[in-house]
């Protein structure tokens, strides 16, 4: 971190946090915490979003982004502890790709598998770096919850365009830009940061510490555009269902804006 360091409030999950909010953060850095981060306590701090949920009230199962994966050859951005492989695979995609920061989660996701009687071909590997995946071969790409932890989005953006074929499909899902700026106070929802503000921060969150930036929805659109992607759809709204099945601010918050947003988009 610099000499420029502004403590501010943001909101991780459900809950508002203390943030140190940083002008300049070096991308080894953010890669060196955020690795250790997973390795270490990142399930048991953020937990984990795996399909068919693309994180909170949203659901594979409504929004049927991905139609028909059999036979089709599947790489997955940020694969955890691989369910979200599990998810496709039991659905016969006939290639598993998972690619992930952090050993300890590849690991998880390779004896994950295995129990599940499915193969994978792992790397580990920031997804922004070049890390030896085939170029034109994928039908899909996706990331649940794992793209918005990238250092150079546009650079992600033209490397899952690379891996894709032509006409593959790139589905990802992240925490809506609005919902890190504004918490729920006594029924009352309160903005707590500057919806433009994308500068890098850190956060402490028990004995571990994380470092994201917060990008505005426009950022990921004109992102997809440059690397060559239209985008066929997005997802915002909450599902009622889901919504109604949960109790307390976190659910309330969610019926009046939006906490996680889906983008599917085509190469072009």
């Amino acid at each position: 971190m610099d000499k420029n360091s502004v403590y501010r409030t943001n909101i991780i999950g459900g809950r508002e946090v203390g943030a140190i909010s940083v002008d300049n953060m070096d991308k080894s850095v953010v890669h060196k915490t955020n690795s250790l981060f997973w390795d270490t306590k990142g399930n048991e701090v953020l937990g984990a979003t795996s399909l068919p949920y693309y994180g909170a009230f949203v659901s594979e199962e409504k929004s049927r982004l991905f139609g028909d994966v059999s036979g089709k050859k599947v790489l997955e951005i940020g694969c955890g502890s691989g369910q979200s492989l599990q998810y496709v695979g039991e659905r016969k995609a006939s290639e598993l790709w998972g690619m992930d920061l952090s050993e300890n989660q590849l690991e998880k996701t390779r004896q994950h598998l295995t129990a599940c009687g499915l193969s994978v071909k792992l790397i580990c590997s920031p997804m922004e770096e070049e890390c030896g995946l085939p170029v034109d071969y994928f039908d899909f790409v996706y990331s649940i919850y794992a793209i918005g932890w990238t250092t150079d989005l546009e650079g992600t953006f033209h490397r899952i365009a690379s891996y894709l074929k032509k006409d593959g499909v790139f589905i990802f899902s992240w925490s809506h830009p609005i919902h890190k700026c504004v918490a729920a106070e006594n029924n009352t929802l309160v903005f707590k940061k500057c919806y433009f503000d994308e500068s890098w921060y850190s956060v402490s969150l028990g004995e571990s510490t994380l470092a994201l930036s917060d990008r505005k929805l426009s950022t990921y659109v004109n992102a997809l555009a440059k690397a060559g992607f239209a985008i066929e759809q997005m997802i915002e709204e909450s599902d009622d269902e889901m919504i109604q099945s949960r109790d307390g601010s976190f659910a309330k918050k969610a019926k009046m804006l939006p906490v996680t947003f889906v983008i599917k988009a085509r190469k072009l």
